[in-house]
């Protein structure tokens, strides 16, 4: 990808190819849905606090690049955002579970990713996974995906995304927020943020759906 996609448009990206294979019948998103699936706190590495603004100018940028998709539905007055990435980098439903879930959740090992894409796609087995992680490492346009260097004392190989530029071991690691995006602090010393976060996801839910409720209520 040329220029790499920023964290919060990788966070964007992947909360929308997760909606689209997991929850269809909500599927495409406000803005504010957008939002609060960005902040999920489940299924999220790192969790991130993105505020509408920051949500809104990647959603712009990656619409810009064929990335993203705004629709407005018949008899709806809410735009509502969905990804582009099957058509964009010509990608199959099961390429495309593999990709979201290494967005969302940072590197992993095809173990890993067997048990987390349970809801995405269908995969026989770990061999499976690793097969078609190889289909996105060897693509003639490009690599989407590299394996990292084992770790000590660790067996299997990780695997990362490569949609933000090149990944090295240390970028699992806490990163420096970004405007309008926060790591969530965990442990003792991260209690109170934590809990902020939770207060932070609740709103944005409940203002999600009021908005997609105001939305239904327009059309009768």
């Amino acid at each position: 990808m040329n220029p790499p996609l920023t964290h919060v448009e990788i966070r964007v990206l992947g909360a929308l190819l997760e909606k689209a294979a997991t929850t269809p019948e909500h599927y495409p998103l406000t803005l504010s849905a957008l939002v609060a699936a960005c902040n999920q706190l489940s299924n999220r590495e790192p969790v991130m606090q993105l505020d509408e603004e920051a949500v809104n100018t990647a959603v712009v940028t990656l619409r810009r690049r064929s990335l993203l998709r705004a629709i407005q539905p018949v008899g709806s007055r809410v735009t509502k955002y969905q990804h582009a990435l099957n058509e964009a980098l010509d990608l199959d439903a099961r390429e495309l579970a593999l990709l979201g879930v290494l967005m969302l959740r940072g590197p992993q090992t095809a173990g890993e990713l067997n048990a987390r894409t349970g809801r995405w796609a269908a995969f026989a087995d770990i061999a499976d996974v690793e097969q078609q992680l190889e289909t996105l490492l060897m693509r003639d346009s490009g690599s989407l995906v590299t394996r990292l260097p084992r770790r000590p004392g660790q067996k299997e190989q990780r695997y990362a995304q490569l949609l933000g530029g090149e990944v090295s071991d240390t970028d699992n690691e806490p990163r420096t927020p970004e405007r309008g995006a926060w790591p969530v602090e965990r442990g003792v010393a991260g209690g109170t943020s934590d809990l902020e976060a939770r207060v932070a996801q609740l709103e944005a839910e409940l203002a999600a759906l009021r908005t997609e409720f105001a939305a239904f209520r327009a059309q009768f």
